[in-house]
């Protein structure tokens, strides 16, 4: 089923099959807090990041355990860049991840954290790179 970049699910998190395999807990290749926005309402909001195995997980807090829930993931592999967007949103440290239809924007903490998001991400889109046709990500924080 391909649904968009911000599609809005109802539930308490992605499903398992989303996920299944990646062990988000447990040596993630990257962690750190993100600003994020929303796409249906455009807020901002700090959320923890944990990029593991071609996927970009986010939670409300930084305790992640086996039995945390991510509030939604991208799998970078669905997508084409990720670069500064300082300009595009006026703020500092901003960066952007697109796919061939959308763009998600987020802001880190500082430059050297922006800049070694977009290096680490980078990587995983092309370790992980496929098709965009069939976009998975979920985005929980944009439902009301």
């Amino acid at each position: 089923m391909a649904t968009s970049l911000w599609q809005a699910v109802t539930g308490a998190g992605p499903i398992a099959e989303e996920y299944a395999g990646v062990e988000f807990w447990s040596n993630p290749e990257r962690t750190g807090w993100l600003t994020k926005q929303g796409e249906y309402i455009k807020t901002w909001r700090r959320r923890w990041f944990v990029l593991k195995q071609g996927k970009l997980f986010w939670f409300k807090d930084s305790y992640v355990t086996r039995a945390s829930k991510p509030r939604g993931v991208i799998p970078v592999g669905n997508c084409l860049t990720v670069k500064g967007a300082e300009d595009v949103l006026n703020k500092q440290f901003a960066f952007e991840l697109s796919t061939s239809r959308e763009t998600m924007y987020f802001i880190a903490d500082s430059d050297k954290e922006k800049e070694e998001w977009i290096n680490s991400i980078g990587r995983s889109i092309v370790q992980h790179s496929r098709s965009v046709t069939d976009n998975e990500v979920v985005d929980y924080d944009s439902k009301q």
